[in-house]
């Protein structure tokens, strides 16, 4: 059985899941690479995007981020072998 994955142990191998997502889609890579990991309870992964929406330049990805949340999730199983579910808040 494998072991109950951590918020912390998210943020310390995030940089892994996105260098998956940008080796099979630059695209996705470019909507969730600044998210924030706000937190992670019960299988669900919530991601903060206030601090890049500050700064936005009428760039928008939400749209792309879920057409596509299905690549990161992915990404995320390859790396921890546990199936979560990412939302945004």
């Amino acid at each position: 059985m494998a072991a109950e994955l951590t918020l912390t142990e998210l943020r310390l191998r995030w940089n892994e899941v996105l260098d998956l997502v940008e080796s099979r889609d630059r695209i996705v890579w470019i909507a969730y690479f600044d998210a924030r990991l706000e937190s992670f309870e019960n299988g669900r992964l919530t991601l903060d995007f206030s601090d890049s929406n500050k700064l936005a330049t009428g760039h928008d990805y939400q749209e792309a981020r879920l057409r596509h949340r299905s690549l990161l999730q992915g990404a995320i199983f390859d790396i921890f072998a546990q199936s979560i579910v990412v939302v945004e808040k």
